[in-house]
């Protein structure tokens, strides 16, 4: 942590501030991010299927949990790209490396869900 935010007095101010970064963080990852399209709309049908069929409290935590899974891996997948873009443009193996390894934890966290989709939602429709 950076030692200026240490010495920092606690402030409601700088707490909102801090939401609008994270928010401006969103928007910049809208704005340059195909794949968040793809898990707006994947997002977008579990809500659905969640409202629509008749999902358990238990059921409808997986779900939040595997959706909020996507999206976290997905932002850290984007944050680490693009440090690693500031290192070099070459292309060098251990960069080709890092981001083979965090595009995989996305798949991975992607797989997840739609298994857990799967056994929430599949059943409901027999």
């Amino acid at each position: 942590m950076h030692t200026s935010f240490m010495n920092k007095k606690f402030s409601f101010r700088n707490r909102l501030q801090s939401f609008h970064f994270a928010f401006e963080g969103v928007v910049a990852f809208f704005k340059t991010e195909h794949n968040a399209w793809l898990h707006l709309t994947a997002t977008i049908i579990a809500i659905l299927l969640t409202a629509l069929l008749p999902c358990t409290q238990t059921e409808i935590l997986f779900i939040v949990f595997a959706v909020g899974l996507v999206w976290t891996a997905e932002l850290f997948n984007t944050a680490i790209e693009r440090l690693a873009d500031l290192m070099t443009t070459e292309t060098h193996p251990k960069i080709k490396f890092i981001k083979d390894i965090s595009a995989a934890a996305v798949l991975i966290a992607a797989i997840t869900a739609l298994i857990t989709g799967c056994i929430v939602f599949i059943p409901k429709f027999y």
